[in-house]
């Protein structure tokens, strides 16, 4: 069995925190590795059309994923796997930081169709109805955040929509839902739909961001729903070997291309077992150094990104990468750490990881 170990990073770069910071007023919560689904169900997740998920689709602790086919899913079906529990405990870090967000404006009471409102925490005591067109401006600012409290149900109306101006971005958007969520039929919503319950899509509804339930089922009809990509960034992620391994018993470590927004699998692999490991993540251009006779990556900027003991199988990490336009580009080296005893120590190969979409 493999080990596997997943980590959140929250800041601007592989060596940032490895956990959720407060939420203060209209800052976005991580999502960790709910990051990756585009729809995310605790109990089943339901489709009775010709529905199209872009992004990874899952459940749990349930099991039951149904309609797929004829649904599609441009991604990779969790059901009740490891990933998609963890996605769960994440996504209930993140509801939590959202509910707890300052409230900057009460609308309680109030229709969100036909309102403009620019970045800021948005809440209402019970029911929030939208019929008609919101419209969010982000005055300039593609990290812009906007959030939406509700007390207990969010209601869109038919050919209800969300509309994005001034580069407001979708990935910036988070519908906090105390209870159920609705989307009515032809409806084209904008955001993060974060329900403590259950989230219902009506056929031909539309959805640019994620579909994400704690706690009930997720229900979709015939219409689509998009993860959102990274803004602001046109890099290409890659990674490069810069640097072979070396060691008594040389590891060997491979990693996903890092792509905003998304989560990248690092696996570290040799023949050794119970043998205490590292996964070390070091800006590129910082000194090289020599470490038990192996050349190393490192510097004041380095950290370990996780720790483990080893298996024969291999060692299997997750990164989750937030899609903050100022990692695009950014590269990091990375290297595995295996200490053979207490004195002798193999290095992996280096591996040079560009963050990209």
């Amino acid at each position: 069995m493999q080990f596997r170990s997943s980590i959140v990073l929250t800041g601007l770069g592989l060596g940032a925190l490895l956990s959720v910071s407060s939420l203060a007023v209209a800052q976005a919560p991580s999502l960790g590795s709910a990051q990756d689904f585009a729809v995310l169900g605790a109990s089943t997740v339901t489709s009775s059309g010709a529905t199209v998920v872009t992004g990874d689709l899952g459940v749990a602790p349930g099991t039951a994923i149904t309609g797929f086919p004829p649904g599609i899913v441009n991604g990779t079906i969790h059901a009740g796997d490891a990933l998609a529990l963890q996605a769960q405990g994440d996504l209930t870090t993140a509801y939590n930081a959202l509910a707890g967000a300052i409230c900057t404006t009460s609308l309680t009471g109030m229709d969100l169709g036909g309102l403009t409102l620019t970045p800021g925490v948005y809440c209402f005591a019970a029911s929030a109805p939208l019929n008609g067109v919101l419209t969010l401006d982000a005055l300039g600012d593609p990290s812009a955040v906007f959030i939406f409290q509700i007390g207990s149900t969010l209601l869109t109306a038919i050919d209800s929509s969300v509309d994005l101006i001034n580069g407001a971005k979708a990935g910036n958007v988070y519908w906090q839902v105390g209870s159920s969520a609705t989307v009515g039929a032809g409806t084209a919503l904008k955001g993060n739909v974060v329900a403590l319950a259950s989230i219902t899509l009506s056929a031909g509804s539309t959805v640019s961001g994620r579909a994400l339930a704690r706690t009930g089922a997720v229900t979709l009809d015939v219409g689509s729903v998009t993860l959102p990509t990274a803004v602001g960034c046109t890099t290409t992620a890659s990674v490069v070997d810069l640097s072979l391994g070396c060691g008594p018993q040389i590891p060997l470590l491979v990693c996903a291309p890092p792509m905003l927004g998304q989560s990248t699998k690092i696996t570290l692999s040799g023949s050794q077992a119970q043998k205490t490991a590292f996964i070390v993540a070091t800006p590129f251009g910082a000194p090289s150094s020599d470490f038990g006779g192996c050349p190393m990556f490192v510097g004041p900027s380095s950290r370990f990104l996780s720790s483990f003991l080893t298996n024969v199988n291999g060692n299997d990490s997750y990164v989750h990468l937030p899609t903050s336009p100022a990692l695009c580009g950014t590269q990091w080296t990375l290297q595995g750490l295996v200490f053979s005893s207490r004195n002798v120590v193999s290095v992996s190969n280096t591996l040079l990881c560009t963050m990209g979409t």
